[in-house]
């Protein structure tokens, strides 16, 4: 679908869901995807879309002065990879012993002990760390914060979230992106802030920002590096 907008045209994806309201979402550098409930009417969706627009020509101006390209990783000695901001090089250890790839990180270096070449295997052991390192983060910093809610998480959960850093969801249940632990600790901490004031404000509200900058004032400028930079947080 796609509308006029001055002199720009925006044009955009549509996918139909079982859910009960329409999200509109920006893929880096221009790709537009809407999710919509499936009883919504084309004319709707326009409408909602169109009340939008100047927020996703903002976003889109935003987009077009940051680098996207994904370099692929490769899993051999030497290929770099980040932990709380900080790139750190990968040594391949083959031992035809073992029957999982293991990854650590130990003085200064990335570690896979392994006994096999396949990339997709290595990338795996290599989520599969991060994942680890993320809960443990996100748990520690959620202790950390925790004396300025009067609220509790219910659950904390790492998972694979291609669109957001992290999520709340009504049962304050708190999700994230497995890839959270490559970010520097300051930015990984107002990830945390930002989804623990959503336990007290379940939107973007004027009230909402206030509590993040109470608790984090600079959170603009750690934000703006995840807009910047969070392209790098992947494997």
């Amino acid at each position: 679908m796609k509308f006029q907008y001055g002199t720009k045209t925006i044009e955009f994806e549509v996918e139909y869901r079982d859910r009960k309201t329409l999200e509109i979402g920006i893929e880096p550098p221009d790709n537009i995807k809407v999710k919509a409930p499936k009883i919504a009417t084309e004319e709707y969706i326009l409408r909602v879309v169109k009340s939008k627009a100047k927020w996703i020509t903002r976003k889109l101006f935003e987009f077009k002065d940051v680098e996207y390209i994904r370099r692929k990783k490769e899993y051999v000695n030497g290929e770099s990879f980040m932990y709380l901001g900080r790139n750190y090089a990968l040594q391949i250890i083959m031992n035809k012993d073992i029957k999982e790839s293991i990854t650590r990180l130990y003085q200064g270096k990335f570690y896979i002990e392994t006994n096999t070449k396949n990339q997709d295997k290595l990338r795996q052991s290599m989520e599969r760390w991060y994942r680890e390192k993320t809960l443990e983060k996100a748990i520690e910093r959620i202790q950390y914060y925790k004396s300025y809610f009067d609220l509790t998480p219910n659950v904390v959960r790492v998972k694979e979230q291609k669109k957001r850093w992290a999520s709340c969801s009504s049962k304050r249940n708190l999700n994230f992106n497995w890839r959270c632990s490559m970010a520097p600790s300051n930015v990984l901490d107002y990830i945390v802030v930002h989804e623990m004031c959503h336990m007290v404000h379940f939107n973007h509200s004027k009230a909402f920002w206030n509590l993040v900058g109470k608790i984090i004032p600079d959170y603009k400028e750690r934000k703006e590096w995840l807009r910047h930079y969070g392209i790098r947080m992947d494997l």
